[in-house]
């Protein structure tokens, strides 16, 4: 098999993922107002929310690209490739973000009569919810899962390469990252799913996993070390 310089690459997947964070930041736009800042502000506050939701998962994705690479010597024809591939989907992000942000700032009227029953007029609301927000939510939704399996694909290709590594722990730390983003693809696959039936709760559990996965992607290597040094 061919061996690349992974130099070349670091350097294109850093450019790429700067872009993407500036791009993000670009969205946010400054209020029409001269006065009363503070509540034309707050009155963004679902363009903000789909900013930190997409900046924590930018850079998450970076941490852990970084951490993977740094188990490496070379890269191969495969890893190119997939990285690349992991490029593009969050070279997205920027788009699916601005259209979370769009909807979740013009959301669906909702009834202002109870109707019937307090069960009948929520069924209403959601079925309002679903209407509006269900697809935006969705594709941004695919966007975070597509990117976040091509990030264990490189894994899972760097693994299968052992000649490519720094040393033999190396394999043992890929491991570990690999079952951390295993579980994070879970839980957007069931946020997904969610995302049809409550769109409300798909983007709860879209922050919730970009925040753990800006916190958490390198404690499974971190665990290793401190295993070895005991």
């Amino acid at each position: 098999m061919d061996f690349l310089p992974k130099g070349r690459l670091d350097a294109f997947a850093d450019g790429v993922f700067a872009i993407v964070i500036t791009l993000l930041v670009l969205d946010l736009a400054i209020p029409d107002a001269t006065e009363n800042l503070m509540p034309a502000l707050i009155e963004q506050w679902p363009v903000f929310l789909a900013y930190i939701v997409s900046f924590a998962f930018v850079g998450s994705v970076w941490i852990s690209h970084s951490s993977i690479t740094s188990l490496m010597k070379q890269e191969t024809p495969h890893s190119y490739r997939l990285t690349l591939l992991m490029l593009f989907f969050v070279s997205l992000l920027p788009f699916t973000t601005k259209l979370m942000a769009f909807y979740l700032s013009n959301p669906p009227v909702l009834p202002v009569t109870i109707g019937p029953d307090l069960f009948s007029w929520l069924l209403a609301v959601n079925a309002l919810a679903r209407a509006g927000l269900s697809t935006p939510v969705t594709i941004y939704g695919l966007d975070l899962l597509a990117a976040s399996v091509t990030l264990y694909a490189i894994m899972g290709s760097a693994i299968m390469t052992p000649d490519v590594l720094l040393n033999e722990s190396s394999k043992d730390e890929l491991n570990a990252l690999q079952r951390r983003q295993k579980y994070g693809i879970f839980v957007i696959i069931v946020t997904l799913i969610c995302g049809f039936i409550l769109p409300v709760i798909a983007v709860v559990g879209y922050i919730f996993t970009s925040i753990v996965f800006f916190i958490t992607p390198t404690i499974p290597i971190a665990r290793q070390r401190l295993r070895k040094k005991g």
